[in-house]
């Protein structure tokens, strides 16, 4: 079987799949300013059926993998059918999603029911008043809510993000809300750092900070890293024997970070990006329309990973196709 490897070695059983543009809220880092359609763009979200076809592809090139993100994937009114037909038809071992958790408290259940396998909320902020600051919307309560919706179902895999922004959500206080929330908690909580992207420099400016603050926090905290497996995302987790949950750190700008990268991209109009600030990406939609493409689709994603660099070049500036993180599911 052939399966999905570049030229430095590197393996990809791990898909991001947007399947949304669209986002309900108005995070400071990525759409300050809400949503705005692309107009020069009129094509269509990717259907329920060439999903379906993909992730069949996919699964075929050895992908165990796929995460669903958006924009919000939960705008689309189908993606229980999504995670659904993924689940069923396709091969792929783990499909998961990641939400900004609105409305999760009334669709928790229902997430349970469509057999997903994990779930990442993001959630920058426990204090509402900076949570309201950050994402434009007073809706911490009803997505902590929903947590407890799902735990109360007994859905496992649930994971924290947060956007570590200086002088917002960098303080040991915060440090602390944190630790103190995943200590009875079976769930893990990430901090990942600041990211320059094509409209946001300003931003980046003002609230980057190293992620090492919280990684210097979490070593005089007696916290102890842990290896991961092969479709783990790139989190570096730590952790501490009395925790049910688990710590971790995403730095994309730290020595090495692209050497262990094992996932692929695809935008919710059916791009192919071989790094989230990559500067090529190629259209594999037109591959998706009949069942008897699916060697032809399979080729071309093959010989997409001859053109995949080893490294994104991030720390001198250089942030890719991408004006937002929307477009491509962060």
């Amino acid at each position: 079987m052939n399966i999905l490897k570049d030229n430095f070695g590197r393996r990809f059983p791990y898909i991001r799949l947007s399947i949304s543009d669209v986002c309900n809220f108005k995070c400071g880092y990525c759409l300050p300013d809400g949503y705005k359609i692309n107009k020069a763009d009129n094509r269509t979200f990717i259907n329920t059926q060439e999903i379906g076809r993909l992730a069949k592809a996919l699964s075929e090139l050895g992908v165990s993998k796929i995460r669903l993100t958006g924009g919000e994937p939960t705008i689309r009114k189908d993606y229980l059918e999504i995670i659904k037909i993924i689940k069923k038809n396709s091969g792929i071992k783990k499909t998961v999603i990641t939400t900004n958790g609105y409305k999760l408290n009334k669709i928790a259940k229902n997430l349970k029911d469509s057999g997903l396998d994990g779930i990442n909320i993001s959630i920058d902020s426990l204090n509402s008043k900076t949570f309201k600051q950050v994402t434009g919307h007073d809706r911490l309560h009803e997505i902590l809510e929903g947590i407890q919706e799902l735990q109360k179902l007994n859905f496992k895999n649930i994971k924290i993000n947060a956007v570590l922004m200086k002088g917002i959500n960098d303080s040991e206080k915060d440090f602390k809300e944190w630790s103190n929330f995943i200590k009875n908690n079976e769930i893990d909580f990430r901090y990942i750092e600041l990211m320059q992207t094509g409209d946001n420099l300003d931003y980046f400016q003002k609230y980057h900070i190293s992620a090492n603050k919280f990684v210097d926090f979490l070593n005089n905290d007696k916290w102890i890293i842990q290896t991961f497996g092969k479709d783990a995302g790139p989190s570096k987790n730590f952790i501490k024997a009395e925790y049910k949950g688990k710590f971790g750190v995403i730095a994309p700008y730290s020595k090495d970070f692209c050497k262990s990268c094992n996932r692929l991209r695809i935008t919710a109009k059916g791009d192919l990006r071989l790094c989230l600030f990559g500067d090529t990406g190629i259209n594999i939609r037109h591959l998706m329309q009949k069942d008897d493409q699916i060697e032809e689709l399979k080729d071309l994603i093959l010989n997409q990973l001859n053109y995949k660099k080893e490294s994104h070049y991030l720390e001198i500036g250089e942030t890719g196709l991408n004006k937002n993180l929307s477009t491509i599911g962060g």
